[in-house]
């Protein structure tokens, strides 16, 4: 999951409290139960009911409430101007992202936070990161996102673009103990495998791992660094008549 750390860094600029969390669920981590531990509002949207299943089991396990909504992150049917937050952890590159920023502005009230986080291994020449993407290629040629280092810098003008200011980014590494067998669960959740290619494809990159584990990288765990890397913009802030007053939101959300 992601680390406590990040809660602590999205409090600290003051990220909560009700928030609406799009595709709350991957086998990668999710940030929906920190928000939940820090006592916010959390509604997890996610376009897949099998994965808001899987999301709902994971949540009641550790004591977790959180509300669940099966729709796409660019039209969550869910009230506008009524969320402190919302956020999508390792899901933005999904999106369309046009017109999920568009649909996070409705959703914030003013000077709402729309907090975009990624949890992603770093890749350095030699180590199990590189060699195991070097796999890839070898299963899906088409794959394009080898290397990938966090979110690019073109994101923050878009959200420029789609009426959020004040974009600030922070980040910060951490090292992740695996098992072979997790690491191998890792890379098969990789965006160039599961999601790309059949089965049988998936189970001759899985062995080809193993192999490639025993031979080059044999200790366990295996120290595997990862870096933070967080995007937070803000809707703008909409002064009121001096007579009126923004009432009570809704007690939903998910990061």
């Amino acid at each position: 999951p992601f680390p406590a750390e990040l809660f602590t860094r999205l409090a600290a600029t003051g990220v909560g409290c009700r928030a609406a969390d799009c595709r709350p669920w991957d086998r990668n981590g999710r940030a929906g139960p920190g928000l939940c531990r820090r006592r916010c509002a959390v509604t997890g949207v996610d376009i897949a009911p099998e994965m808001l299943s899987e999301a709902r089991h994971a949540d009641a396990a550790g004591g977790l409430e959180v509300a669940y909504r099966v729709a796409p992150a660019e039209e969550t049917g869910l009230p506008g101007n009524a969320w402190d937050v919302v956020c999508a952890g390792q899901r933005w590159h999904w999106f369309d992202r046009q017109r999920a920023a568009a649909e996070a502005r409705r959703l914030l009230v003013s000077g709402g936070s729309l907090a975009i986080c990624y949890r992603d291994y770093v890749v350095t020449p030699g180590n199990v990161c590189a060699a195991s993407e070097e796999l890839v290629p070898a299963h899906n040629p088409s794959w394009a996102m080898a290397g990938w280092t966090g979110m690019p810098a073109t994101w923050a003008a878009e959200l420029g673009s789609a009426g959020f200011t004040n974009s600030k980014t922070f980040g910060f590494g951490i090292t992740v103990p695996f098992a072979h067998e997790a690491w191998r669960g890792r890379m098969r959740t990789c965006n160039g495998v599961c999601a790309s290619l059949p089965e049988a494809e998936v189970a001759a990159f899985d062995a080809n791992l193993a192999r490639q584990l025993s031979e080059r990288f044999p200790q366990e765990p295996i120290m595997v660094p990862h870096g933070i890397s967080t995007l937070i913009a803000r809707r703008e802030i909409v002064r009121l008549p001096r007579n009126v007053h923004r009432s009570g939101g809704f007690d939903l959300g998910q990061f």
